[in-house]
């Protein structure tokens, strides 16, 4: 035999441990379901339909929940012919201005009309705005616009503004285009503009991390059909809901926890997947999550931990927060990008800190200096690089930063030779 071989005697079907599996019913968010179900039944009524935005922290259920109320929205919108229903979805993972955001629904819009699509640079904003509102125009009826993890566009706002107005303002003749935000960011409405707050008229529905029970509920039906028959010892779904709930309450980190779990026991020759292998998992994906964290952070988050990084490739650890804000402002402008108040980047550092990034030190010099806040990075330094090496909109700063801790190096050396 060759080295890989076929083994199917821990899995039977691995497909809905994979993060793309779609369940056919989605458990433990009936309140949640319940309010977005109340959100979309306007379309239906062929009503005016409020925008929606959703908030909770990954794994949480926003995007299942979303392409399943949509999917049944839009089956169900086939049997009233008064009802001209389309949907657009946009994840805006790798998006941090509105321009950018209406680029990507321009060419989303025409991949489905089997048209060009428009290039990334070349136009003003305002143009590519124009060539939006005819696509939604040429859509015609309600369309529903996905925007999918949306607080990456940070205080570039714009589109949350125009889209709402479009019809008003005339941009539109034959459309109605209702917002669906979906933001891992609880803080994002609070940091919009006032009139894309005066504008949005949102409904709001918060989606709150999963507790022990139903992490166990959501992954009993997956693991049956996931694993052959008494694969699994008893105590392997309970141990790994209550890893997850323990840290995040993300399903997500659940079913991977479970997924690892098998693969290990594979990987042994074992017939079972034991609690053994679950903490063996939970070790290994504790690792990854790190390198993970980083990775989801917006890019309000990636400047931060620049400046963070930046501190700390120099050994100037741990940093004010007033210092790092300041090396802060300095990376935005270098990038281009919009800086936001320091209270907001306390906000980024705390969210940092609950991931494991950072260490928080809390000081007390009295009278003196009053109290304050110095942090420092918890990872190592490297592995910060790697990421942001990996993020294009940071590759010059990251390498900037690697080359200040590698000059640092040598120079601190060169000292000890004395």
């Amino acid at each position: 035999m060759g080295m890989f071989e076929r083994d199917r005697q821990v899995f039977a079907d691995a497909a809905p441990l994979d993060d793309s599996y779609e369940p056919e019913d989605i458990r433990e968010r009936d309140d949640e379901l319940e309010k977005y179900q109340r959100a979309l039944q306007p379309i239906i009524d062929n009503r005016p339909t409020s925008n929606i935005f959703l908030y909770g922290k990954t794994g949480t259920g926003k995007t299942v929940a979303t392409k399943f109320m949509l999917s049944h929205l839009e089956a169900d919108a086939t049997s009233y012919d008064d009802v001209d229903l389309s949907t657009v979805w946009v994840s805006c993972e790798n998006l941090s201005s509105s321009y950018q955001v209406a680029v990507a629904l321009v060419n989303e819009i025409r991949r489905g009309q089997d048209k060009d699509r428009i290039s990334t640079t070349g136009y003003s904003q305002q143009r590519v705005f124009d060539l939006l509102y005819e696509e939604l125009d040429s859509l015609g009826g309600t369309v529903v616009i996905v925007l999918d993890e949306i607080d990456n566009i940070g205080q570039s706002d714009d589109i949350l503004y125009g889209l709402p107005r479009a019809r008003s303002n005339d941009y539109v003749d034959d459309v109605r285009p209702v917002i669906v935000g979906i933001s891992n960011d609880f803080q994002f409405r609070e940091n919009l503009s006032p009139k894309v707050k005066d504008t949005l008229a949102e409904k709001e529905i918060l989606f709150p991390p999963y507790d022990a029970n139903q992490l166990r509920s959501i992954l009993r039906p997956r693991a049956e059909k996931a694993f052959h028959d008494n694969v699994l010892e008893e105590d392997v779904v309970p141990l790994c809901a209550a890893f997850a709930a323990q840290d995040t309450g993300s399903a997500r980190q659940a079913i991977r926890l479970l997924r690892e779990a098998g693969e290990i026991a594979q990987a042994e020759g074992s017939e079972t997947v034991t609690g053994d292998y679950v903490r063996d998992a939970q070790d290994e994906l504790e690792k990854n999550q790190l390198y993970e964290g980083m990775q989801e952070l917006t890019t309000q988050g990636h400047a931060v931990l620049c400046a963070l990084a930046y501190h700390q490739a120099l050994d100037e650890i741990p940093v004010r927060s007033r210092d790092l804000y300041d090396r802060y402002i300095k990376i935005c402008d270098r990038l281009d990008a919009d800086s936001v108040s320091e209270r907001r980047v306390r906000d980024h550092l705390s969210d940092m800190n609950m991931l494991g990034l950072i260490s928080v030190y809390e000081r007390n010099e009295g009278l003196s200096a009053g109290r304050y806040h110095e942090y420092e990075l918890d990872v190592p330094l490297n592995a910060v690089l790697d990421v942001l090496l990996s993020t294009s909109r940071f590759e010059d700063v990251a390498n900037i930063i690697q080359s200040t801790a590698e000059d640092n190096n040598l120079l601190q050396a060169n000292l000890s030779n004395y």
